[in-house]
C-alpha cells in the first residue's frame, strides 16, 4: 500500500496543478508560452548548495552542468527533464539531479532544451546528440542517459538515434515513467487514465502534436516506442499504475522480448507518474535501486 505520504499528495496533486481537460486549445497554448516565458531556468541556489555549477550556451541554449564542489568526476549523467515537452524543470528535478550527482561521483548535465509548442523534436534533438557526444569524449567513465516522463521518451529517442550510427554510446539508460508513445494508444491507455489524478489525455494530445511538429507521432524520434531496439545499453525503467504511461511501459517491455535488450522493468502498483523524483518515501527504494543499476566495478556500491 503507498505510505501516507504519498496518498496525501495523490489527492493534492491535482489541485496544485489544477490541470483538467482542455477545451480551448488556442487559450492553452498561449498559456503554456506565457508560462515558459516566466519560468526560470537558473538551478535554485538552495537546492545546489554544496554543488558546484557552470552553465554553456554555445548550443543555442542554456546547458547546466553541476557536481559536488571540488570533485572532478570522469563520469556524466546527462539528464532530460520532464514537462510534457513544454514545461522547463521544476524543483523537484534539481533534488533529484543533485543527489544523483552526490550519490554517483558524477556530473549531471541538464540542457534547457526547446520547448513546445514554439519549437519541435527537430529543433531539440540535433543539439541534444551533439551535446551527448563532446560529454562522450570529456568523460573517460562514459555517461548515462536519464530521464523522466517527456525527458525519459526523450531520452530513449536519443539512445536509438546513436545506437543506429557509429560513435560514442551512453553505458545505461534511467528511464522513469517515460513518455514513449505521443498517440497514446497503447492498450489500456483510456482506463489508466480514469485513475490518474495527474495527467490528462486531451493535454497530452496537444502537446505530443506541437513536439511533432506535424511530423508523423509514430516516427521513432517522437514516440520511441516504435523505435529499433537493437544496440541499445542496459536501461532501468521505473512506472506506477497510478499513472496514464503504465499500458505504454508495459508495451515496450512486451516488444523487447526476444531483441536481446536489457532492460528491467519496475513497477509498483498505485504510485503515482515520475514517484523516483516525487518527495514520497517510495522514491528512496527508486533511487537505491536506481544506484545499484548504475554502479561501477570496484565501487563498493550494491
Amino acid at each position: 500500500m503507498p505510505s501516507p505520504q504519498h496518498q496525501f499528495l495523490a489527492r493534492v496533486v491535482p489541485v496544485l496543478r489544477r490541470r483538467g481537460e482542455v477545451d480551448d486549445a488556442d487559450a492553452l497554448r498561449r498559456g503554456v508560452l506565457a508560462a515558459q516565458a516566466r519560468a526560470a531556468t537558473d538551478p535554485p541556489a538552495r537546492t545546489v548548495r554544496g554543488c558546484e555549477v557552470t552553465t554553456r550556451t554555445d548550443l543555442g541554449f542554456p546547458v547546466h552542468e553541476l557536481r559536488v564542489r571540488g570533485t572532478d568526476p570522469g563520469r556524466a549523467v546527462l539528464y532530460l527533464h520532464g514537462g510534457g515537452y513544454v514545461a522547463h524543470a521544476d524543483p523537484g528535478h534539481w533534488r533529484y539531479v543533485v543527489r544523483l550527482a552526490r550519490r554517483l561521483d558524477a556530473r549531471v548535465v541538464l540542457p534547457v532544451y526547446p520547448l513546445a509548442p514554439q519549437w519541435t523534436w527537430r529543433d531539440s534533438h540535433p543539439a541534444v546528440l551533439s551535446l551527448f557526444e563532446q560529454l562522450a569524449i570529456e568523460s573517460p567513465r562514459g555517461v548515462v542517459l536519464a530521464g523522466d516522463s517527456a525527458g525519459g521518451g526523450f531520452a530513449l529517442a536519443l539512445a536509438q538515434q546513436l545506437a543506429a550510427r557509429p560513435g560514442p554510446q551512453p553505458t545505461h539508460l534511467v528511464l522513469l515513467s517515460p513518455w514513449l508513445d505521443l498517440t497514446n494508444a497503447a492498450p489500456g491507455t483510456a482506463e489508466a487514465n480514469a485513475r490518474d489524478p495527474w495527467l490528462r489525455l486531451t493535454r497530452l494530445r496537444l502537446a505530443g502534436s506541437w513536439w511533432a511538429g506535424g511530423d508523423d507521432e509514430t516516427r521513432p524520434e517522437v514516440s520511441p516506442l516504435y523505435g529499433d531496439p537493437a544496440g541499445l545499453p542496459p536501461t532501468l525503467m521505473f512506472c506506477g499504475t497510478l499513472d496514464t504511461f503504465h499500458p505504454q511501459c508495459r508495451e515496450l517491455v512486451r516488444r523487447a522480448e526476444g531483441t536481446g535488450w536489457d532492460l528491467a522493468y519496475v513497477e509498483e502498483p498505485d504510485l503515482l507518474h515520475v514517484f523516483p523524483i516525487l518527495p514520497v518515501p517510495e522514491a528512496g527504494p527508486a533511487l537505491a535501486t536506481t544506484l545499484e543499476f548504475l554502479a561501477e566495478p570496484g565501487s563498493g556500491r550494491g
